[in-house]
Protein backbone atom coordinates (compact mmCIF):
# COMPACT_ATOMS: atom_id res chain seq x y z
CA UNK A 1 0.00 0.00 0.00
CA UNK A 2 1.16 3.10 -1.01
CA UNK A 3 1.51 6.32 0.88
CA UNK A 4 -0.09 9.28 -0.21
CA UNK A 5 2.40 12.51 0.91
CA UNK A 6 0.43 15.68 1.69
CA UNK A 7 2.31 19.14 1.01
CA UNK A 8 1.12 20.88 3.72
CA UNK A 9 2.59 24.17 2.47
CA UNK A 10 0.91 23.93 -0.66
CA UNK A 11 -2.66 23.09 1.13
CA UNK A 12 -2.02 25.77 3.52
CA UNK A 13 -1.29 28.62 0.17
CA UNK A 14 -3.96 26.99 -1.61
CA UNK A 15 -6.51 27.61 1.14
CA UNK A 16 -5.24 31.56 1.71
CA UNK A 17 -5.37 31.65 -1.87
CA UNK A 18 -9.01 30.41 -1.99
CA UNK A 19 -9.92 32.60 1.26
CA UNK A 20 -8.87 35.48 -0.15
CA UNK A 21 -10.76 35.18 -3.01
CA UNK A 22 -13.84 34.29 -1.22
CA UNK A 23 -13.07 37.99 0.93
CA UNK A 24 -12.83 39.69 -2.74
CA UNK A 25 -15.29 38.93 -4.22
CA UNK A 26 -17.72 38.55 -0.84
CA UNK A 27 -16.36 42.44 -0.38
CA UNK A 28 -17.33 43.48 -4.06
CA UNK A 29 -21.08 41.79 -3.78
CA UNK A 30 -21.50 43.43 -0.36
CA UNK A 31 -20.45 46.37 -1.76
CA UNK A 32 -22.61 46.65 -4.59
CA UNK A 33 -25.36 45.35 -2.57
CA UNK A 34 -25.56 48.42 0.37
CA UNK A 35 -22.65 51.18 -0.68
CA UNK A 36 -23.11 51.81 -4.49
CA UNK A 37 -25.17 53.96 -5.45
CA UNK A 38 -28.98 52.47 -6.92
CA UNK A 39 -31.87 50.27 -6.24
CA UNK A 40 -31.55 47.64 -3.82
CA UNK A 41 -34.16 44.54 -4.65
CA UNK A 42 -33.40 43.29 -1.65
CA UNK A 43 -34.92 45.66 0.77
CA UNK A 44 -38.35 45.28 -1.08
CA UNK A 45 -39.03 41.95 0.50
CA UNK A 46 -37.49 42.37 3.72
CA UNK A 47 -39.80 41.87 6.62
CA UNK A 48 -37.64 44.18 9.05
CA UNK A 49 -39.15 47.43 6.81
CA UNK A 50 -43.19 46.15 6.99
CA UNK A 51 -45.32 48.71 8.25
CA UNK A 52 -48.71 49.13 9.28
CA UNK A 53 -51.69 50.27 6.90
CA UNK A 54 -51.83 53.36 8.87
CA UNK A 55 -48.27 54.06 8.08
CA UNK A 56 -48.32 53.36 4.28
CA UNK A 57 -51.32 55.56 3.72
CA UNK A 58 -49.72 58.58 5.30
CA UNK A 59 -46.27 57.76 3.38
CA UNK A 60 -48.45 57.46 0.56
CA UNK A 61 -51.47 59.35 0.29
CA UNK A 62 -51.04 61.88 3.36
CA UNK A 63 -52.04 65.58 2.97
CA UNK A 64 -47.95 66.46 3.21
CA UNK A 65 -47.77 65.52 -0.16
CA UNK A 66 -49.70 67.93 -2.00
CA UNK A 67 -48.86 70.52 0.17
CA UNK A 68 -45.37 69.68 -0.83
CA UNK A 69 -46.45 70.06 -4.52
CA UNK A 70 -47.77 73.65 -3.51
CA UNK A 71 -45.07 74.93 -2.36
CA UNK A 72 -42.41 77.28 -4.51
CA UNK A 73 -38.96 75.87 -3.48
CA UNK A 74 -35.83 77.46 -3.80
CA UNK A 75 -33.21 74.83 -5.46
CA UNK A 76 -29.86 75.28 -4.04
CA UNK A 77 -26.37 73.95 -4.95
CA UNK A 78 -23.05 73.50 -3.46
CA UNK A 79 -19.98 71.64 -4.33
CA UNK A 80 -18.79 69.20 -1.38
CA UNK A 81 -15.09 69.45 -0.40
CA UNK A 82 -15.05 66.42 -2.64
CA UNK A 83 -16.03 67.94 -5.39
CA UNK A 84 -19.80 66.86 -5.72
CA UNK A 85 -22.66 68.97 -6.82
CA UNK A 86 -25.19 68.57 -4.37
CA UNK A 87 -28.62 69.82 -4.37
CA UNK A 88 -31.32 70.84 -1.29
CA UNK A 89 -34.97 72.52 -1.65
CA UNK A 90 -35.31 76.05 1.04
CA UNK A 91 -38.58 77.17 1.83
CA UNK A 92 -38.36 80.76 3.63
CA UNK A 93 -40.82 80.81 6.66
CA UNK A 94 -44.76 82.68 5.79
CA UNK A 95 -43.55 85.44 7.94
CA UNK A 96 -39.56 86.65 8.75
CA UNK A 97 -38.02 84.68 11.47
CA UNK A 98 -34.59 83.45 12.88
CA UNK A 99 -35.58 80.20 13.39
CA UNK A 100 -34.39 77.38 10.18
CA UNK A 101 -34.77 73.50 10.34
CA UNK A 102 -32.47 71.55 8.42
CA UNK A 103 -34.23 67.90 7.47
CA UNK A 104 -31.89 64.81 6.69
CA UNK A 105 -33.98 62.19 4.90
CA UNK A 106 -32.89 58.37 5.36
CA UNK A 107 -31.30 55.70 3.27
CA UNK A 108 -32.80 55.36 -0.76
CA UNK A 109 -35.06 58.39 0.13
CA UNK A 110 -34.73 62.31 -1.02
CA UNK A 111 -35.12 65.34 0.05
CA UNK A 112 -38.89 66.31 -0.41
CA UNK A 113 -39.66 63.21 1.39
CA UNK A 114 -38.74 65.03 4.70
CA UNK A 115 -41.76 67.11 3.84
CA UNK A 116 -43.65 64.62 5.94
CA UNK A 117 -41.88 66.87 9.22
CA UNK A 118 -41.11 70.28 7.12
CA UNK A 119 -45.19 70.62 7.08
CA UNK A 120 -45.16 71.31 10.63
CA UNK A 121 -42.15 73.39 10.95
CA UNK A 122 -43.67 75.52 8.23
CA UNK A 123 -46.97 76.06 8.74
CA UNK A 124 -47.38 75.04 12.61
CA UNK A 125 -43.68 76.65 14.06
CA UNK A 126 -43.13 79.23 11.18
CA UNK A 127 -39.63 78.05 10.63
CA UNK A 128 -37.39 78.95 7.63
CA UNK A 129 -37.08 75.01 6.02
CA UNK A 130 -34.18 73.69 4.28
CA UNK A 131 -34.36 69.68 2.97
CA UNK A 132 -31.44 68.23 1.28
CA UNK A 133 -30.76 65.84 -0.89
CA UNK A 134 -27.69 63.57 0.77
CA UNK A 135 -24.53 62.54 -1.63
CA UNK A 136 -25.56 59.52 -4.08
CA UNK A 137 -29.56 60.53 -3.45
CA UNK A 138 -32.36 62.56 -5.44
CA UNK A 139 -30.10 65.60 -7.79
CA UNK A 140 -27.22 64.95 -6.22
CA UNK A 141 -24.38 63.66 -7.63
CA UNK A 142 -22.08 60.76 -6.08
CA UNK A 143 -22.32 57.10 -6.78
CA UNK A 144 -21.94 55.92 -3.56
CA UNK A 145 -23.97 56.02 -0.09
CA UNK A 146 -22.71 57.46 3.22
CA UNK A 147 -24.56 56.12 5.65
CA UNK A 148 -24.04 59.93 7.13
CA UNK A 149 -20.17 59.70 7.33
CA UNK A 150 -19.23 62.17 4.62
CA UNK A 151 -23.09 63.55 4.35
CA UNK A 152 -21.99 64.77 8.32
CA UNK A 153 -19.52 67.55 6.84
CA UNK A 154 -22.16 68.32 3.93
CA UNK A 155 -24.29 69.06 6.36
CA UNK A 156 -21.96 71.41 8.05
CA UNK A 157 -21.30 73.21 4.97
CA UNK A 158 -25.10 73.90 3.52
CA UNK A 159 -25.59 74.91 7.36
CA UNK A 160 -22.88 77.96 6.91
CA UNK A 161 -24.74 78.52 3.08
CA UNK A 162 -27.97 78.60 5.10
CA UNK A 163 -26.67 80.78 8.15
CA UNK A 164 -24.97 83.63 5.77
CA UNK A 165 -28.27 83.87 3.27
CA UNK A 166 -30.85 84.10 6.13
CA UNK A 167 -28.33 85.89 8.62
CA UNK A 168 -25.75 85.20 11.39
CA UNK A 169 -28.06 84.77 14.28
CA UNK A 170 -30.22 82.20 12.79
CA UNK A 171 -30.96 79.47 15.17
CA UNK A 172 -30.98 76.36 13.91
CA UNK A 173 -32.40 72.86 13.94
CA UNK A 174 -31.08 69.84 12.71
CA UNK A 175 -34.07 66.49 12.34
CA UNK A 176 -32.71 63.33 10.83
CA UNK A 177 -34.97 60.17 9.82
CA UNK A 178 -33.00 57.34 10.07
CA UNK A 179 -29.58 57.56 7.98
CA UNK A 180 -30.19 61.51 8.49
CA UNK A 181 -30.48 60.67 12.20
CA UNK A 182 -27.19 59.30 12.11
CA UNK A 183 -25.96 62.53 9.80
CA UNK A 184 -27.50 64.69 11.75
CA UNK A 185 -25.43 63.16 15.24
CA UNK A 186 -22.29 62.56 13.75
CA UNK A 187 -22.28 66.21 12.43
CA UNK A 188 -22.78 67.40 16.49
CA UNK A 189 -19.83 65.92 16.92
CA UNK A 190 -17.90 67.84 14.72
CA UNK A 191 -15.38 70.72 16.26
CA UNK A 192 -16.32 72.67 12.98
CA UNK A 193 -20.55 72.80 13.76
CA UNK A 194 -21.79 76.36 13.45
CA UNK A 195 -22.48 77.60 16.98
CA UNK A 196 -26.04 78.78 15.42
CA UNK A 197 -26.90 74.97 15.94
CA UNK A 198 -28.86 74.98 18.75
CA UNK A 199 -31.18 71.93 18.75
CA UNK A 200 -31.09 67.93 17.48
CA UNK A 201 -33.78 65.83 16.82
CA UNK A 202 -32.77 61.75 15.80
CA UNK A 203 -35.75 59.23 14.20
CA UNK A 204 -34.28 55.64 14.30
CA UNK A 205 -30.57 56.57 14.64
CA UNK A 206 -27.96 53.47 14.44
CA UNK A 207 -25.12 53.59 16.52
CA UNK A 208 -22.51 53.07 13.74
CA UNK A 209 -22.27 51.77 9.91
CA UNK A 210 -20.10 49.66 11.30
CA UNK A 211 -22.75 48.04 13.64
CA UNK A 212 -25.77 48.44 11.89
CA UNK A 213 -24.25 46.47 8.64
CA UNK A 214 -23.23 43.76 10.95
CA UNK A 215 -26.58 43.41 12.40
CA UNK A 216 -27.53 43.65 9.41
CA UNK A 217 -25.36 40.58 7.78
CA UNK A 218 -26.42 38.84 10.25
CA UNK A 219 -30.26 39.21 10.04
CA UNK A 220 -30.40 38.85 6.47
CA UNK A 221 -27.59 36.28 5.72
CA UNK A 222 -26.96 34.98 8.98
CA UNK A 223 -23.22 35.70 8.59
CA UNK A 224 -20.89 36.59 11.00
CA UNK A 225 -19.25 40.84 10.55
CA UNK A 226 -15.32 39.27 10.53
CA UNK A 227 -13.86 39.18 8.50
CA UNK A 228 -16.31 40.17 5.30
CA UNK A 229 -17.80 42.99 6.64
CA UNK A 230 -13.98 44.35 7.37
CA UNK A 231 -12.78 43.63 3.85
CA UNK A 232 -15.97 45.44 2.36
CA UNK A 233 -14.98 48.59 4.73
CA UNK A 234 -11.84 48.82 3.16
CA UNK A 235 -12.54 48.25 -0.46
CA UNK A 236 -15.50 50.79 0.81
CA UNK A 237 -12.34 53.21 2.17
CA UNK A 238 -10.43 52.87 -1.43
CA UNK A 239 -13.57 53.07 -3.43
CA UNK A 240 -15.99 56.00 -1.48
CA UNK A 241 -13.15 57.52 1.21
CA UNK A 242 -15.10 55.89 4.54
CA UNK A 243 -14.56 53.05 6.86
CA UNK A 244 -17.55 51.69 8.63
CA UNK A 245 -16.34 51.55 11.82
CA UNK A 246 -15.05 55.58 11.80
CA UNK A 247 -18.81 56.52 10.86
CA UNK A 248 -19.34 56.15 14.49
CA UNK A 249 -22.26 58.11 15.82
CA UNK A 250 -21.63 57.01 19.27
CA UNK A 251 -17.98 58.37 19.24
CA UNK A 252 -20.06 61.84 18.59
CA UNK A 253 -22.61 62.01 20.43
CA UNK A 254 -20.10 61.09 23.32
CA UNK A 255 -18.19 65.11 23.07
CA UNK A 256 -21.29 66.70 21.72
CA UNK A 257 -22.62 69.72 23.34
CA UNK A 258 -25.67 70.28 21.06
CA UNK A 259 -29.10 69.24 22.87
CA UNK A 260 -30.68 65.86 21.22
CA UNK A 261 -34.39 64.31 21.44
CA UNK A 262 -33.78 60.72 20.48
CA UNK A 263 -36.93 59.27 18.60
CA UNK A 264 -37.86 55.20 18.50
CA UNK A 265 -39.95 52.81 17.77
CA UNK A 266 -40.05 50.26 20.43
CA UNK A 267 -41.05 47.29 17.88
CA UNK A 268 -38.15 48.61 14.83
CA UNK A 269 -36.33 45.69 13.85
CA UNK A 270 -34.31 47.58 10.99
CA UNK A 271 -32.97 48.96 13.78
CA UNK A 272 -32.70 47.84 17.20
CA UNK A 273 -34.20 50.63 19.65
CA UNK A 274 -31.34 49.44 21.89
CA UNK A 275 -28.91 51.50 19.26
CA UNK A 276 -30.98 54.60 20.35
CA UNK A 277 -31.23 53.91 23.96
CA UNK A 278 -27.13 53.33 24.02
CA UNK A 279 -26.78 56.60 22.59
CA UNK A 280 -29.29 58.39 24.95
CA UNK A 281 -27.10 56.98 27.99
CA UNK A 282 -23.69 58.09 26.69
CA UNK A 283 -24.96 61.33 25.04
CA UNK A 284 -22.73 64.50 26.82
CA UNK A 285 -24.98 66.92 25.88
CA UNK A 286 -28.81 67.44 27.22
CA UNK A 287 -31.06 64.62 26.37
CA UNK A 288 -34.42 63.17 25.69
CA UNK A 289 -35.39 60.11 24.37
CA UNK A 290 -39.08 59.01 23.70
CA UNK A 291 -40.47 55.49 22.47
CA UNK A 292 -43.02 54.76 20.67
CA UNK A 293 -45.03 51.66 21.36
CA UNK A 294 -45.63 49.20 18.37
CA UNK A 295 -43.72 51.46 15.97
CA UNK A 296 -41.09 49.59 13.67
CA UNK A 297 -38.52 52.00 11.90
CA UNK A 298 -39.36 55.24 10.63
CA UNK A 299 -43.05 54.71 11.90
CA UNK A 300 -43.10 57.01 14.88
CA UNK A 301 -44.78 59.96 13.43
CA UNK A 302 -47.31 58.29 11.23
CA UNK A 303 -48.41 55.89 14.58
CA UNK A 304 -48.36 58.37 17.31
CA UNK A 305 -48.19 61.96 15.68
CA UNK A 306 -49.89 63.93 17.96
CA UNK A 307 -47.30 62.55 20.92
CA UNK A 308 -44.31 63.03 18.27
CA UNK A 309 -45.03 67.27 17.54
CA UNK A 310 -46.00 67.53 21.42
CA UNK A 311 -43.01 66.16 22.48
CA UNK A 312 -41.30 67.70 19.52
CA UNK A 313 -42.73 71.37 19.92
CA UNK A 314 -41.91 71.37 24.08
CA UNK A 315 -38.33 70.38 22.75
CA UNK A 316 -37.78 72.93 20.72
CA UNK A 317 -39.56 75.28 22.59
CA UNK A 318 -36.53 75.01 25.45
CA UNK A 319 -33.98 75.05 23.07
CA UNK A 320 -35.08 77.23 19.71
CA UNK A 321 -37.86 79.78 21.10
CA UNK A 322 -36.68 80.56 24.28
CA UNK A 323 -32.54 81.19 23.26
Amino acid sequence: MSKIRINWKRLLVLFVAVFLMIQIIGSFFFYELAVKRGPKEFLQKNTDLEVSDQTMELFLNGNWIDWVAAQKFERLTLTSRDGLKLSGYYLPASTPTDKLVILNHGYLGNAKQMGLFGQHYHSDLNYNIFMPDARGHGESEGDYYGFGWPDRLDLIDWTNLLVKKIGPDTKVAYHGLSMGAATVLMASGEDEIPHQVKAIIADSPYESVYQLLAYQMNRMFHLPAFPLLDSTSVLTKIRAGYSFREASVLNAVKKTDVPILYIHGESDTFVPTKMAENLYQHTSSDAEIMLVPNANHGESFALDEDKYKRTMDQFLNRYIDLN
